[in-house]
């Protein structure tokens, strides 16, 4: 039995397509050239909407969520039929397909976002404005066809993500952090710090979480790179890796997290929980921002306080930002080996720099030397990862933390990333270089049983 209970009396008026206003071409090829092409395209829209609209007094909103797809697509079509029909208005087949496909992801889905979402060769999805989406595929961004209808539209896509996860968006509280049931992460702001319109990000997360394997298979390390990745989560060293913004560092995090020993207890904290952990003990924690009298914001710093009385073995920092810098080299120094974490750096002298900074956001008075030695005690590795040019993501540097000198920290690099230079088709050359360096770190997997191949650090240069 269907969900469709009535029609309305009064008809709609639809837009007649040569009355509607020119829209200039935009300047890309994605997008149609033809002004007419485009006046149509512009057409169904409002057409979507006006039947969109309708539509919702058609049907029984309340069990459209345990209707089946099959029932509710035939249900939309027998709707829009009989709409066209009151309208005398004739549509070709393909054009009510794509009406009942369009409706039904805006009343289960996120309407002109669905397409984009389902498709696994998009890693990013960025709306400037209503008529403006560009995505990126393969580390390159390319203007999309879809568009919203106005910007009413967009925002009222941006109100849906934002209430599924507890969260707001309005004039009060214009920036709003996000995700999607499959874990994408999705950033917004609206009018008035957005001049334009409402303007959203997304950042999709594959299904199928990335393993070890595939980052060889892309070039972002080498075999034995992998190898002795995989060592150093098991023996338990804490790990910061640090890069700036698409850099894949959460990726990163998560294809070393497949490492952790199964019978471990970790805990995850985050600002938007993304981690795609495989083991069964997890605990995810999210922070809370505060409600609409200003209270009840949760930090992570007030998490990763928490999560040291949960009994964890691992702890894994999302991202670390602000004070909860200093609890998380605390945990790091008390017993809790074993931890990583997320930086935005663009080298790892300057992730020190800025893990040093984030400690005196703390709002404790501890002498520079005092908190450089934390952070010596603390962190073992720093890999560092960048985006190129072509839109690939490498491994640029692993560097060992080796102890203090005076006032600095001192490091010593045992892989790395040379470039080259670019390709006639602009793809980035280069080569991993191992410098030869045996890491201090190697007497812990001794001890722990950990065996390496001996060639593992013998210096050598892959292309």
């Amino acid at each position: 039995m269907g969900i469709m209970t009535r029609l309305r009396e009064k008809t709609i008026r639809l837009p007649e397509i040569d009355q509607l206003p020119p829209a200039a071409p935009p300047p890309r090829e994605e997008v149609p050239r033809d002004l007419k092409e485009l006046k149509k395209e512009i057409a169904f829209n409002e057409l979507k909407a006006k039947i969109h609209a309708r539509m919702i007094n058609l049907l029984d909103l309340n069990r459209l969520a345990e209707t089946p797809d099959n029932i509710l697509m035939e249900d939309l079509r027998r709707g829009i039929e009989m709409i066209l029909m009151e309208e005398k208005l004739a549509l070709p087949l393909p054009d009510k397909e794509r009406l009942s496909k369009e409706i039904r992801d805006e009343l289960l889905g996120y309407g002109p976002l669905e397409p984009l979402l389902h498709d696994p060769s998009i890693t990013d999805i960025l709306a400037n404005k209503f008529d403006q989406v560009f995505v990126e595929r393969r580390g390159k961004l390319e203007r999309s066809t879809v568009r919203f209808t106005d910007n009413a539209h967009l925002l009222k896509i941006i109100e849906k993500i934002a209430t599924g996860v507890g969260r707001r968006v309005d004039e009060s509280s214009p920036m709003v952090d996000a995700r999607l049931p499959d874990g994408s992460r999705v950033n917004a702001i609206i009018p008035p710090l957005a001049l334009d319109g409402p303007a959203l990000s997304i950042r999709k997360f594959s299904k199928i979480p990335i393993k070890i394997q595939n980052l060889i298979e892309f070039g972002s390390i080498t075999p034995e790179i992998a190898v002795v990745l995989a060592a150093m989560v098991k023996a338990r060293l804490n790990i910061l890796i640090s890069g700036g913004t698409g850099s894949g560092k959460t990726v990163f995090l998560n294809v070393l997290s497949s490492f952790i020993p199964y019978d471990e207890r970790i805990i995850t904290i985050e600002d938007s929980a993304e981690l795609q952990m495989q083991q069964e003990h997890v605990v995810r924690l999210e922070t809370r921002p505060p409600n609409l009298e200003g209270s009840g914001e949760v930090t992570q710093r007030d998490l990763v306080k928490n999560a040291l009385r949960m009994r964890p073995e691992r702890i894994i920092l999302g991202e670390v930002r602000s004070g909860e810098a200093l609890d998380m080299l605390q945990a790091m120094n008390t017993g809790h080996d074993g931890s990583l974490a997320t930086i935005h750096a663009n080298s790892p002298r300057d992730a020190m720099a800025r893990l040093e900074t984030m400690v005196s956001m703390a709002g404790l008075n501890i002498p520079d030397r005092a908190i450089r030695h934390q952070i010596c005690s603390a962190i073992h590795v720093i890999i560092q990862l960048a985006r190129l040019s072509d839109g690939s993501r490498k491994m640029m540097n692993l560097y060992e933390i080796v102890g203090m000198e005076g006032e600095m920290i001192t490091m010593q690099e045992i892989f790395c990333f040379e470039l080259l230079g670019v390709t006639e088709d602009r793809t980035v050359k280069g080569r991993f270089i191992t410098r030869g360096i045996r890491p201090k770190f190697m007497k812990r997997l001794d001890a722990l049983g950990i065996q390496l191949p001996a060639q593992v650090f013998k210096e050598t240069e892959v292309d």
